[in-house]
């Protein structure tokens, strides 16, 4: 039989090194990765900016039809960023643009002004012949973005247009064959390309010798500018966290209290498999962190919540797990056998509580929308490393540590108050 004592520790550093990175982070060089200290928080939480955005060098009132597009145009924006808690609403009656967001997780001065900038350009995009002539506004582009030609290996940059933007891109393109068409900001030239045929299709790209960033930050350029009207800011002020400036500390004090109390427990309770569970806690709560933290996807309250259910799943799974292996033993099984039978015992029980909360968690993430994004997202994260550390890693653990003679006796493995049944 293939030594599996190594097994356990390999386990247990890879746990040490996920605490550390969770933790603090770990940047080698320009590489980074980002840790809790970098966590987005949101506006009930930190706090944020509130911004009235209004259309610039509008002679007339825009229409609610124009303050619609506009208002989905920026909501996509804080949703490529990760930004979920944020709220944007119009007032059709004098035609402003409201935007509150929470701060940046690196912001110290909370600035305003730096935070309205990370919405991107508000300015209008319009693409133009060499006259000047406007062909194209950047309201009929539908999409833009960085992709590989596999023709070239190089990097272009994708268009692609509504039925409208198809057919005025297409009667520009007809025309202007062999000749420049021009993307401008407002009036900013901000790239020139030459039209190498008649595009009827919808479907565009820019090539050029673009790496992949500065291809994703001109299609970044095109899509922000998808506006129909340019946006000037009228006033912007500063969000007060909701929950007080002190909650999250009360919160992180509260939480170690709490997985510290729940691993003794476990500890005292389950013996050998309550050390395991411990460990596979330690797993699944800091790929919650890294998975919040990595991509910056905001945290509200709601998240928080989520991720204490998750936890409470994974504490679920483990004392499961750990029934079923004591009573397995109890009934006069050795104890890899019991092991075995044990979780194969208690997956059903683990895999049905869980696939419900991830129906539940998908439906969120599909028609919910704001803070409700947060804690439908540190569900779903919840239960895969529920799976992967609750149950992939605790099985491997177990099996690892059932290898030493020292820790074979069936009395590791009973619950506390069934050991002198033995």
């Amino acid at each position: 039989m293939k030594n599996k004592k190594p097994v356990f520790f390999i386990v247990l550093i890879v746990a040490i090194i996920m605490s550390y990175t969770a933790m603090f982070g770990v940047q080698i060089g320009s590489f980074k990765i980002k840790g809790a200290p970098d966590i987005r928080f949101g506006i009930d939480i930190r706090g944020g900016v509130e911004a009235a955005f209004q259309p610039a060098n509008l002679d007339r009132k825009p229409t609610g039809k124009e303050l619609e597009a506009a208002r989905s145009i920026i909501e996509t924006r804080l949703d490529n960023k990760n930004i979920l808690d944020r709220d944007v609403t119009i007032d059709k009656e004098n035609g402003y643009i409201i935007v509150r967001f929470p701060w940046k997780s690196g912001e110290k001065n909370f600035d305003p002004d730096n935070a309205i900038a990370e919405l991107g350009e508000t300015a209008l995009l319009t693409f133009k012949d060499d006259a000047g002539n406007v062909l194209v506004e950047g309201s009929h582009v539908s999409n833009s973005s960085p992709e590989m030609n596999k023709q070239t290996n190089k990097y272009v940059v994708s268009l692609t247009f509504d039925e409208k933007g198809t057919q005025l891109f297409a009667d520009a393109t007809k025309k202007l064959v062999g000749k420049n068409i021009n993307i401008y900001m407002d009036d900013t030239l901000i790239q020139t390309a030459v039209v190498n045929e008649a595009i009827p299709s919808g479907k565009a790209e820019i090539s050029g010798t673009f790496t992949y960033e500065s291809a994703k930050q001109l299609s970044d350029k095109i899509n922000s500018g998808a506006l129909p009207f340019s946006l000037v800011t009228k006033n912007h002020n500063t969000i007060s966290p909701t929950l007080g400036s002190g909650a999250l500390d009360v919160m992180l004090d509260a939480g170690i209290l709490a997985f510290s109390i729940i691993c003794v427990l476990l500890m005292l309770y389950y013996r050998v498999p309550g050390c395991v569970a411990c460990i596979s806690l330690l797993i699944q709560t800091t790929g919650q962190i890294l998975a919040l933290s990595i991509p910056q996807m905001t945290l509200t309250l709601p998240g928080i919540a989520g991720v204490i259910l998750s936890i409470g799943m994974g504490v679920d799974a483990n004392v499961i797990i750990s029934e079923r292996i004591s009573e397995e033993i109890k009934s006069g099984k050795t104890v890899r056998s019991a092991i075995a039978s044990g979780f194969k015992g208690a997956f059903s029980s683990v895999f049905d509580g869980n696939i419900t909360v991830l129906i539940v968690g998908v439906i969120l993430m599909i028609f919910g929308s704001g803070a409700l994004l947060s804690f439908a997202y540190t569900l779903l994260t919840g239960i895969f490393f529920n799976f992967v550390a609750g149950v992939t890693a605790s099985r491997l653990m177990i099996r690892s540590l059932s290898e030493f003679d020292a820790l074979r006796k069936p009395s590791l493995y009973t619950c506390f108050s069934r050991r002198r049944t033995l």
